[in-house]
């Protein structure tokens, strides 16, 4: 059916926490044409991310009672249909409101409430800044790339997933908007210190292009920070215009996911049709094809960490599996769930878990990601470049 959605991304790690798009992190939600049918009544789209293979089903008929019970009653419908999902042990099955809903969509369009940093994980535990927004307010608050992350509003950090990190710098389930402050504590070089910023309403460009060197044939670096509305045409845009026997060095670190049918366009830039991914929705197989007409010559070599999750999990997947490109650098993260938005009374949307994606040699990505070619935990962009080289790709 037309209209319908489909997203790649994680969301509700913190239950009832809104995760909209934001660097690095994490990833939500998406209306893609062509994807996954779209239930009756159901607010817009499926999307896929990681969850307990051993997880039953929730039945969307006793959610939607259980909300319609709660309205009738006029207690909570939020409230409610939390309270099933929470039984289910659907761990990534999560119920928004329409604000939280409202947040998501607008991330669609590459634009969201936060302070303008991305985050990651560093190899001995600790959460560091991995990129600095110019002309947000952590930018203009003189937060670097490469400091330490210790604690938002006095609370230690430390120990807490990534996602929820970015969860608490966005106010994702408190009502924070634009104007709101967290004050962040941080440290650089052995020195601590604090910043209190306001949130702002911010926009990104998801797809940046450069080229690595100075010659003709240099190769081009795509970095893709998420697969927002447009993405895949301009990754497939950047890889029209590459000089002839340029090499690509596809950048999907950090990226955690967004619209399935902006990856399968990215997909599409390198392949010449074909199968990009198979996923069932309550037991009924599907697949998902490239376009045809992609470039097929050109050198390729994915970069992916373990923040490379959903989407661009599907994407590495593809390229791996059908020999297109040498993938480098660590583990990806593991996500790879589908689920499917039910509108409820009152503006609520529930996400449930219905299935499952694999790659096109068969892999289920779910719970174990995707090891590259070449696992390199150092200097992993060098590594890659050097391997481009390699296949004739330039330098």
């Amino acid at each position: 059916m037309s209209g319908c959605t489909h997203r790649f991304g994680p969301r509700g790690l913190c239950r009832g926490a809104a995760l909209t798009l934001v660097f690095g992190c994490v990833l939500a939600t998406a209306a893609a044409t062509g994807s996954l049918p779209q239930e009756p009544d159901a607010a817009p789209g499926p999307r896929t991310r990681a969850v307990s293979s051993t997880v039953a089903p929730v039945d969307r008929d006793e959610i939607e009672d259980a909300a319609a019970d709660a309205q009738a009653d006029g207690k909570s419908v939020k409230d409610a249909a939390e309270e099933v999902v929470s039984r289910s042990g659907d761990r990534w099955g999560a119920v928004y409101d329409q604000r939280e809903y409202e947040e998501f969509e607008q991330a669609l369009d590459g634009s969201y409430t936060g302070v303008g940093l991305s985050a990651r994980r560093t190899d001995d535990g600790a959460v560091s800044v991995s990129r600095v927004q110019p002309g947000g307010p952590a930018d203009r608050a003189g937060i670097r790339a490469g400091d330490l992350l210790r604690t938002l509003d006095g609370r230690r950090i430390d120990r807490r997933p990534v996602a929820e990190v970015v969860a608490l710098l966005r106010g994702d389930g408190t009502g924070a908007a634009a104007g709101s402050r967290v004050e962040l504590g941080l440290v650089r070089d052995g020195r601590s210190w604090t910043r209190t910023l306001e949130r702002a309403r911010l926009t990104t460009e998801a797809v940046t292009v450069r080229r690595l060197g100075a010659e003709p044939s240099s190769a081009v670096l795509i970095k893709v920070a998420a697969f927002t509305k447009g993405a895949g045409a301009k990754v497939r845009d950047a890889v029209r215009s590459a000089p002839e026997g340029a090499g690509i060095l596809l950048d999907l670190r950090a990226n955690s996911g967004g619209l399935v049918a902006e990856a399968v366009v990215a997909a599409s830039a390198f392949l010449d049709g074909g199968l990009v991914a198979t996923y069932d929705v309550r037991g009924e197989q599907r697949a998902l094809h490239a376009d045809p007409g992609g470039d097929t010559d050109r050198p390729v070599v994915v970069l992916v960490d373990g923040g490379t999750m959903s989407a661009a999990e599907l994407l590495t997947g593809a390229l791996q599996d059908r020999g297109r490109a040498v993938t480098v650098g660590t583990p990806t993260f593991g996500k790879g769930s589908v689920q499917m938005p039910s509108k409820l009374p009152g503006g609520s949307v529930a996400e449930l878990t219905v299935g499952h994606y694999r790659t096109p040699g068969g892999h289920n990505v779910d719970g174990r990601g995707i090891t590259p070619d070449l696992v390199v935990h150092e200097r992993a962009q060098q590594r890659a470049e050097t391997v481009l080289s390699g296949l004739g790709g330039g330098s």
